[in-house]
Formats: C-alpha cells, structure tokens, sequence
C-alpha cells in the first residue's frame, strides 16, 4: 500500500512516500510558512525523483490539525483535490499524535506542543503500550506554564516535543523530570503522518472521503476573535446611545 503523506500544520512544510512499512521518499522545509507555494512543487519533485506518480498512491495521508489555520487549510485542499481526481481514500491524522509518533515505542509519557500564539501551546498526552501509540488526554490548548506544573507535578518522565519547544526550552529544560529529545523529533514529518495513518487504516480508523474530512481548529482564528470583540463593542455602542 502506497500512501503519499503531507503535513503543513506548523512552520515546517513535510511531504513523504511510505509503502507498507517502508519510507521510500521524504521532504522537509522547516524555514518560513510559505506552504501555498511550495506543497505541490515539493510533492511533484519528490515522485519524480522516486519514479511514481499520483496514480500510483492508494491513499493519502494528511494532518488535519490543530496548527497554523492558514496551514491546515492548503493541505486539505491540495489532500481534496488529489483524493477526488483520483478516486482514492483520505487518511486523517491530528498533528499532534502524529508529532507523537515521531518517538516511536519511547517508554516515557509523551506530550507534544504546538505554539497556539501568546503563552498557549496546543498539547495532548500519550504513550506507547504493546507498541501501540495510545492517546491518555486529547488535544486541548493550554497555558504552557499551566502544562510544565501538571507534568512537574505527575512525578513521570515525560518527552515534550514539538515546534514550540524551541520557544519555551529555557522553562521546560528546568524540569527534571520533562525531556526533550533531538531537533530531529521536534519537527512534524509526513512520514510519520504515513506511519500514525497506516496503524490506524488497519484498525479501520481515520479513512475518510474528499466530502467529509475537515480541519480540526479547537478554537477559533485570532481573526475571527478581533471580529467579534468588535461586534460586542459596536452593539455595546448602539446599546448606549438607545438609552
């Protein structure tokens, strides 16, 4: 089974082909969230260079969130669009269980976190039991100094990774007790959206058609917040001149 994943939730932009158990190709750019332009040329170079097509693939595998909103949005249309011309199933991962994914069969609770702006992280609690990754708390924003005293707290050596660990190493690194593991694992990688989506696939979980797979936003886009503040503070502006 042949799965072309993808992953524009975070800053890095990762394109991957797995087949079976086997990565046959990855690419990843972690520098700046300029995903419209290069998802697609990256997906084209990289099936290239490995000798496929995408009539080739028998599933795509994409993250579904939560992340950048403006992220999220162009690898569901791109997963959408491949899907319904090809025919072919759409695999759905969160970002964060696939982040998890990348500290295959660890031993320790894993927490991945995603920068959710200001002082939030998206996060969610996980580990591996008989080589299974198995979600322990679902995805949630929290404050990430509320996170570091729930895992100081716990007593359990815990794995904390993800983009955000770059922006809050110096409060996790004082935690004797939260480990951080190689810049290599802190990254979202398609190829272990691939992995995440090929355990589930064969539980008969997460297979989807280009009509009914969504992004998972948790909260609302700092846009649409402005907006309703503003709202509030026109009616409570009509409401004041009513009176």
């Amino acid at each position: 089974m042949k799965i072309l994943g993808m992953d524009t939730s975070s800053r890095a932009c990762s394109v991957a082909v797995v087949e079976d158990d086997c990565l046959i190709c990855e690419f990843v750019i972690n520098n700046k969230k300029t995903h419209s332009q290069k998802l697609m040329p990256m997906i084209e170079t990289m099936l290239n260079m490995s000798d496929l097509s995408i009539e080739d693939m028998d599933a795509i595998a994409v993250s579904v969130g939560p992340g950048s909103f403006t992220g999220l949005r162009i690898s569901m249309a791109t997963a959408k669009a491949i899907s319904h011309v090809n025919n072919i199933p759409i695999l759905a991962v969160n970002a964060l269980e696939s982040l998890a994914g990348n500290m295959d069969l660890c031993d320790k609770k894993i927490y991945p976190i995603l920068d959710a702006q200001r002082t939030q992280v998206y996060t969610a609690k996980y580990e591996y039991k008989n080589d299974e990754l198995v979600e322990l708390e679902g995805m949630d924003v929290k404050e990430i100094d509320d996170l570091i005293e729930i895992i100081k707290n716990s007593g359990e050596e815990c794995i904390v990774l993800g983009e955000a660990v770059s922006k809050y190493e110096d409060k996790l690194s004082e935690v004797e007790n939260i480990h951080i593991p190689a810049v290599s694992h802190n990254v979202t990688k398609a190829a272990s959206v691939c992995a995440v989506a090929l355990a589930k696939y064969k539980r008969g979980e997460g297979v989807h058609s280009c009509y009914d797979v969504n992004p998972i936003y948790i909260r609302k886009s700092q846009a649409e917040v402005q907006y309703e503040e503003k709202m509030k503070k026109l009616e409570a502006q009509k409401s004041a001149e009513n009176k």
